[in-house]
């Protein structure tokens, strides 16, 4: 949560850093993607992807030397490689100091088999990202038309297909992205998203983009339609959790840990995958998987992010996503006594019955 300013490091919740105050090893196993969504900043072509032996390594290096916690798997889109995730997943199964590993996909990849495969890994959160109605969906997230000579599916039927088995996965959260084109919808394609059978959430305003005044108004009251969503749901007893309360970041959306980059390289932050901040890359290096840094270093590194965004991103940029980021907070703050009063109902209920209370 917070502004953007170091001083509300703290204080920030956006859904997309380490939650409960674990470690993070984020792993972007490559940075090549079958969709152009109009938001992504992430330079796609000309850089080679992580292999099997370098994702072990990586996992055995954040465990050994950072002591474990939990590892998330980015691109690009990392199931273009499922044999790369499956190592990954298989490598973190192996070792107790991986608590979560985390998977963000654009869902393309995903199919029954793949699903009923994921549902078995006891560690695993599958992240799902889209935007809401069919028409924001589709409009937003713009197919290649050909990949490895086959024509690039509809991201959005392809995943409505596949909601009935989406809706048992054991872990399984939707990423709710808001595009300032879509803010204006934001409610109806949060509405949209819960009729599909999500229940686990996680709020994405877009970051580090232009914002007119008026989309910010929207993204507002927006928030505040899907804030009140939320408590009635809670009050009457609906399962729905918001990831956004659970988790921390000391800046807007990027990812703040050990970061592999797809060429083993190792930074504090994945900032240098926006192609406006590629200049940073240098920056951020602390090292590789083959000259790995030492856990000062990294901090060290993860600690000068706020000043070279400060002076990389253009000021209205800046300004912008300060904005988003507010209110996003703003949203979960309201949202937190209601969460609160929800959680003791449940356990009060759980101990009346006899059996253990859960979070929601």
């Amino acid at each position: 949560m917070g502004s953007g300013s170091p001083g509300d490091a703290r204080r920030r919740r956006t859904g997309r850093s380490g939650g409960r105050g674990r470690s993070s090893l984020i792993l972007t196993i490559t940075r090549e993607c079958d969709l152009r969504c109009s938001y992504c900043p992430t330079v796609k072509e000309g850089w080679p992807s992580l292999d099997p032996a370098q994702i072990e390594r990586a996992i055995a290096l954040f465990c050994d030397r950072f002591g474990g916690g939990d590892v998330k798997l980015f691109g690009g889109e990392p199931l273009l490689f499922p044999a790369l995730v499956d190592a990954a997943l298989e490598a973190a199964q192996r070792d107790p100091r991986v608590h979560r590993i985390y998977l963000s996909t654009n869902g393309l990849g995903l199919d029954e088999a793949r699903l009923e495969r994921l549902a078995r890994e006891p560690k695993l959160v599958l992240t799902v990202s889209m935007d809401g109605e069919p028409a924001d969906h589709r409009r937003l997230r713009r197919p290649l038309n050909v990949v490895d000579g086959e024509t690039t599916r509809d991201a959005y039927a392809h995943l409505r297909a596949l909601m009935p088995t989406l809706r048992r996965m054991p872990r399984a959260v939707v990423t709710q992205t808001i595009a300032p084109a879509t803010a204006a919808r934001a409610a109806r394609n949060f509405a949209h998203l819960r009729q599909l059978g999500w229940w686990r959430f996680n709020l994405l305003p877009g970051y580090y983009l232009p914002w007119r005044a008026e989309q910010l108004t929207d993204l507002r009251e927006g928030f505040a339609e899907i804030g009140r969503h939320i408590r009635r749901a809670w009050a009457e007893g609906e399962r729905l959790y918001v990831r956004n309360l659970f988790t921390l970041a000391p800046t807007p959306f990027f990812n703040v840990g050990m970061v592999v980059d797809s060429d083993g390289s190792i930074h504090a932050s994945n900032v240098g995958l926006a192609s406006s901040m590629s200049e940073l890359l240098d920056v951020t290096r602390v090292g590789s998987l083959d000259d790995p840094p030492s856990r000062e270093a990294l901090s060290a590194s993860a600690a000068e992010l706020p000043r070279l965004l400060e002076e990389t991103v253009p000021a209205p940029i800046l300004e912008s996503t300060r904005a988003v980021d507010a209110a996003l907070s703003a949203l979960v703050r309201e949202l937190y006594p209601a969460y609160l009063r929800a959680r003791a109902r449940r356990r009060a209920s759980a101990v009346a019955l006899g059996a253990p209370g859960g979070a929601a």
